[in-house]
């Protein structure tokens, strides 16, 4: 998001988790490190004189963060009010399903007085079910849920949809929405160092693939934004069944993918979102027409397999791979923990199929990198 906003002209200052060695030079970037938090970032950003504040995740998972961000400059982006609704997964799932559109159905616990874990309402077969923690996202903490199985504080449980995990990405305004991008996400590939639910990637798919599906993830869209009025640049997670899309959860903030609609369609982002935010306008962006003739592409986080730390010069890594396919490269002497993102690689080809195949090589070539130290 920085990158973006400083690509499109802004005086940036970001608050940051990671120091990572390619931030954008204009950046004035100010590291947390360890102690970064939606709450410790809002506090820091309060000592920053700026005329606008725009956040990432997971400030939707902590609407009094956004709160204090906002107090006494403009917010670009989602107010609290508006975060509550829409990142309550009972109130989507039933608010989507009375609109005609697919959801899983969502379970929550029974209260219990004075017990960190409630039961659930028996779920009925031939359904499996998931258990999630709200205050979540990334696939982190998603585990399969058994019968009898207690539901710890704050979390709740989900139809898990068999199928294709997507996005869409798109910019509100007044129940309007634009759709950016559509994606086919990655999702606990070994190939990238992942496991699980864990989310480590998208696929922008072009034009002849998923068409259908675009369709009625952009009717999707924007009945999420008719029915909680939603602003800026947001998201949606969804699952792909025999080509229709059941929307998981609401994304109501800059994502991942987003930064896959600047390659492939040269559109600024940060720069849509600026002006819905600031200005009122929605930008005049075809993403069917933009779809044809633009290239397939994709990214991927890979996580270590073991424990390490990034030496002075960091030089095995940046010449792995050429500038352009490598980002978020680790600042040295960072301690990468197994499990962990160590960077992100870029890759194009001519459909997705091709696409996946040169992000599995590129990964490759940085664990091998990772095992020679």
């Amino acid at each position: 998001m920085a990158w973006s906003a400083a690509r499109a002209g802004f005086d940036v200052t970001a608050i940051d988790a990671f120091a990572d060695r390619d931030q954008h030079p204009a950046v004035d970037a100010r590291w947390l490190g360890d102690a970064f938090s939606p709450d410790a970032a809002a506090r820091l950003g309060e000592t920053i004189a700026c005329d606008a504040v725009a956040y990432g995740a997971n400030f939707e998972n902590h609407p009094d963060a956004v709160t204090q961000l906002a107090q006494e400059r403009m917010l670009w982006g989602n107010p609290t009010g508006l975060l509550r609704p829409v990142r309550d997964p009972k109130l989507l799932s039933e608010t989507l399903r009375r609109r005609g559109f697919r959801a899983p159905a969502v379970l929550e616990p029974i209260p219990a007085d004075q017990s960190p874990q409630s039961p659930i309402p028996n779920p009925q077969p031939p359904c499996r079910w998931i258990v999630k923690r709200r205050a979540s996202g990334g696939g982190h903490g998603i585990s399969w849920w058994r019968e009898g199985m207690r539901v710890p504080r704050g979390s709740y449980v989900q139809e898990f949809i068999d199928g294709t995990p997507a996005s869409i990405v798109f910019v509100a305004m007044r129940g309007r929405a634009v759709p950016l991008g559509l994606c086919r996400q990655l999702i606990g590939d070994a190939a990238f160092g992942s496991s699980g639910f864990r989310y480590c990637g998208n696929i922008l798919t072009a034009a002849g693939d998923d068409d259908s599906v675009l369709e009625a993830a952009s009717a999707l869209a924007t009945a999420v934004c008719e029915e909680f009025g939603i602003v800026g640049v947001n998201g949606i997670d969804m699952i792909v069944d025999a080509g229709v899309p059941y929307a998981i959860e609401v994304n109501p903030r800059w994502c991942a993918s987003m930064e896959l609609v600047e390659r492939a369609y040269g559109l600024s982002v940060f720069g849509a979102h600026a002006a819905v935010c600031g200005d009122a306008v929605l930008p005049k962006f075809d993403l069917a027409r933009a779809r044809r003739g633009a290239p397939t592409v994709g990214k991927a986080a890979v996580f270590a397999r073991r424990d390490f730390t990034i030496d002075g010069s960091s030089s095995w890594l940046s010449e792995s791979l050429a500038a352009d396919d490598l980002h978020d490269v680790p600042r040295a002497g960072a301690q990468i923990r197994a499990g962990h993102p160590v960077c992100t690689v870029f890759a194009a080809g001519r459909d997705a199929a091709a696409c996946y195949a040169e992000l599995v090589r590129r990964a490759a070539r940085i664990h091998d990198a990772i095992a020679m130290l």
